[in-house]
């Protein structure tokens, strides 16, 4: 696979590994990496947790929709945030550039990662479980992603090296 003028797109929940494997991934790629996270954090000067707490999940995912579709994306792995398959927009501008990764997990993976690292500031209803959220979600994860990668596969270097293998096949 050429790197020129490629865009790598990961997508999944919170925990699955996007901006782990996605730092991995653009080294050996020798591509940038962008993630969509902390972007928004520096355009709102404020973590997602505080931005959650101030202006509510609907905020937060404008606020990462307008970030994908204003960001560079050329010749980058992007890590989105677990909401961005909320927008139809952002889902086909990342499309358009590239490859959309799902990298997905299981619940019980997922939650043993979250827990490991709460205040993550997942753009969700705060009423909503964190089984609600995976069980809204996967079904359009499923749905924008052009290549599906197992992300309990092994180490972050080996869910890189199996998505740089879906990638030239």
């Amino acid at each position: 696979m050429t790197t020129a003028n490629t865009t790598i797109s990961l997508i999944g929940m919170p925990g699955a590994g996007k901006s782990t494997v996605g730092v991995i991934l653009a080294k050996v790629l020798g591509l940038n990496f962008v993630d969509t996270d902390l972007a928004i954090q520096r355009r709102a000067n404020a973590t997602l947790q505080e931005i959650l707490e101030d202006k509510g999940y609907q905020y937060l995912r404008s606020l990462e929709e307008s970030v994908i579709l204003d960001t560079d994306l050329s010749q980058s792995v992007i890590s989105t945030g677990g909401s961005a398959v909320y927008s139809e927009a952002a889902m086909r501008r990342l499309g358009e550039a590239g490859p959309r990764v799902y990298l997905s997990a299981d619940l019980p993976t997922l939650e043993t990662r979250v827990a490991a690292a709460p205040l993550r500031g997942i753009a969700s209803d705060s009423a909503q479980s964190f089984a609600g959220v995976y069980a809204e979600r996967s079904p359009l994860y499923e749905q924008y992603a052009d290549i599906s990668i197992d992300a309990t596969a092994g180490s972050a270097d080996t869910v890189a090296a199996l998505i740089v293998s879906a990638l030239s096949k």
